[in-house]
């Protein structure tokens, strides 16, 4: 029995490239070539490869050892061989069989200039293994068991011999099953392998497929249950502020969901999202399909499966983590991290904001006593996290759950001041969760900032011009107005026009460089374009080009933009103290002087409320996110709750074994519920 649940972009091969077999770009090195490297039957069919450069002259272990790196798998490169591609093998079903014997390559032989481009990575034959199996639900305090099959070991005999080592030796074997789980960045999929099947074999049939795809598998020892049809679908872009039953209505009309079959379960009517329960697997899934093309109010309907998570099954007192991952940031590193972060966890508990946003994955947490969050993303992916946190706490059993972050954006100002670096830089994502488990919470203020253009705008139902309604947005670092503002914009704007060359943090920063030079010889007289009020108080401001508002000690990717100098004027500021301090510059030069370290900011104040006029338009960001703000109020203050941080510890970290065995007894506790 197959259940596969597909996303809106499954034919999306993470980092793969597609075209035809004449496309490999040629390496401008003399000295070396490039290779295109398929890493199964699927990705030939697909035609989808990972290019390798490797030397005109190379042995072929080398070649075999760039192949599995490009896919990133760390398996021993001597279990692996090459297999040369064929534009016959496309139509091929069994390509193995079907090359011809003349291409094959010996060990120890070399690559030369009239090789073929493109190749095939494939796993050895093996007549024994070693088969990890997972113990599911099963409480034994252990993550797997290591059993080693041969060519006749079966899935019963599998479940036979896993028993008596789980202390289950006196269970009949009937009462459970084998089930084999393939976590793909787009999708879960499970199936349930029958009694006879050879397991070896099916380990082959999965490698000839793929080789990422095996790497993706995992094999779970299940108990077997009366289980009844209940697929829970979260379905969002809907008219926000709607009762249940104006939603089920609009399902009914839009998408013909049968009431017998369906029911709203769960409303989040701020965000316009519902929670369905189907009782009929075809009826879930046609509502599915049906969803990706349908739009209601101009507005594109979007559905994620959801699992179920059982409290009650929960270890006592474990904190399981909660991961969000923004796969769009940081180049491809967001989406080698999704990967790594469902095989080391169990895959329910990873949820990538691209599909849905935040508020699926709260949802299946929101029955969980305690856990935390990781969010894998930059500043903004931090605050669009913090915000859903906000909107569905008072739904959660979790209320303050806390929060820490992978910075995988270019600034990453929170990251940096929580200690968790720069930026991620490939380090182990193993050792990351250990770091997760071992910080220290913090608490940290968020603010509300009130934006009132009395701009009108013309009714559309009787043409009169009316006031446009305030525009409500949550800050955690700072906000900014004038030239900082102005430089973010044009970064933006520059971004948008070729969002494919934004992948790197290095020419992001490039970037602004450049727009900010452009920015140089343009004088602005900010000070007279606006008025400041702090704390019901006028304040005079100097002559500046841009106004800032922070949060953090952290401005700009790392610069100190208060300064450290102690003035008696001020209290030192604190990221939880429900003070914001407002510091001024005076131009580009300034603020490369600022993150330069050469100078700091002009302190102007330090206050819990905040009122800006603005007598003209001028370019507002917050949290990095600009626009133009036409003449208005601006209105500043503190926001709910502190929010609950997770700061890297400064302890030196526990030392984590360099094999993969050592690692038995602590991934144990991840799939207990870290």
């Amino acid at each position: 029995m197959r259940v596969v649940w597909h996303s809106d972009e499954d034919d999306d091969v993470d980092g793969l490239t597609q075209g035809s077999a004449k496309d490999a770009h040629i390496s401008t090195d003399s000295s070396k070539q490039t290779l295109k490297i398929f890493d199964g039957n699927d990705a030939v069919k697909r035609n989808q490869f990972r290019l390798i450069s490797v030397p005109r002259i190379a042995k072929n272990e080398e070649v075999v050892e760039a192949a599995l790196r490009t896919y990133y798998i760390n398996d021993d490169q001597q279990d692996y061989e090459l297999q040369t591609f064929t534009q016959q093998a496309l139509l091929s079903d069994d390509i193995i069989n079907r090359n011809d014997a003349s291409e094959e390559i010996c060990p120890g032989s070399v690559f030369r200039e009239s090789v073929p481009e493109a190749w095939i990575i494939r796993a050895k034959p093996k007549d024994h293994e070693v088969l990890r199996i997972y113990p599911a639900w099963l409480k034994i305090g252990m993550a797997y068991i290591s059993l080693r099959i041969n060519k006749e070991s079966t899935t019963r005999t599998v479940i036979k011999e896993v028993l008596p080592l789980l202390g289950r030796q006196v269970e009949c074997i009937d009462n459970y099953k084998l089930v084999e789980v393939f976590m793909g960045g787009k999708q879960v999929q499970r199936m349930v392998l029958d009694d006879q099947e050879l397991i070896i074999n099916r380990l082959k049939d999965i490698r000839k497929t793929s080789i990422r795809q095996m790497n993706q598998t995992r094999f779970y020892i299940v108990q077997n249950t009366k289980s009844v049809v209940r697929v829970n679908l979260f379905v969002g872009g809907l008219p926000p502020q709607l009762s249940a039953e104006d939603y089920t209505n609009i399902l009914k009309e839009e998408l013909a969901i049968k009431r017998n079959l369906v029911s709203v379960i769960h409303v989040y009517s701020s965000q316009g999202s519902v929670v369905l329960e189907v009782s009929c697997f075809s009826e879930a899934e046609r509502i599915y399909m049906l969803i990706k093309d349908t739009t209601v109010n101009d507005k594109q309907l979007h559905a994620v499966v959801l699992p179920e998570v059982l409290p009650a099954k929960l270890p006592q007192n474990s904190c399981p983590v909660l991961v969000f991952v923004n796969p769009k940031s940081g180049g491809l590193k967001g989406r080698d991290l999704l990967h790594s972060f469902r095989k080391l966890l169990n895959p329910h508990q990873i949820f990538e904001l691209t599909n849905g946003g935040p508020l699926p994955g709260f949802h299946t947490f929101s029955r969980i006593p305690c856990f935390r969050v990781l969010v894998c993303g930059g500043d903004g992916t931090v605050g669009w996290v913090l915000g859903a946190l906000e909107e569905i706490r008072y739904k959660l059993a979790c209320s303050e759950p806390s929060v820490a972050i992978l910075p995988l954006g270019t600034g990453n100002d929170l990251g940096r001041v929580l200690r968790w670096g720069p930026g991620y830089s490939g380090e182990d994502p193993y050792s990351i969760l250990i770091s997760v488990d071992e910080a220290d919470e913090v608490l940290m203020d968020r603010w509300t900032i009130l934006l009132d253009a009395p701009e009108p705008v013309e009714n559309s139902e009787n043409g009169a011009l009316e006031p446009e309604p305030p525009k409500i947005v949550q800050m955690n670092n700072y906000c900014g107005l004038g030239i900082d503002a102005e430089l973010s914009l044009d970064f933006h704007h520059a971004r948008e026009e070729e969002p494919g060359k934004f992948n790197s943090r290095f020419h992001n920063k490039g970037v602004y460089v450049k727009v900010g030079l452009q920015k140089i010889s343009h004088a602005r007289n900010l000070h007279k374009d606006l008025k400041l009020q702090v704390d019901q108080v006028e304040v005079e401001l100097p002559s500046i080009e841009g106004l800032i508002f922070i949060n953090i000690p952290s401005w700009g990717s790392g610069a100190d933009l208060w300064g450290s100098d102690n003035d008696n004027r001020f209290e030192k500021p604190q990221m939880d103290d429900g003070l914001l301090e407002v510091v001024g510059v005076t131009g580009v030069v300034h603020m490369g002087q600022v993150q330069g370290g050469l100078r700091s900011g002009i302190r102007i104040a330090q206050g819990s409320y905040f009122r800006i006029t603005l007598l003209k338009p001028i370019p507002v960001q917050v949290d990095g996110e600009p626009w133009i703000q036409p003449p208005g109020q601006i209105i500043i203050s503190a926001a709910g709750p502190k929010v609950h941080m997770l700061k890297k510890s400064k302890q030196k970290q526990k030392k984590v074994g360099s094999t993969r065995e050592t690692r038995t007894d602590s991934v144990s506790i991840t799939e207990e519920g870290r």
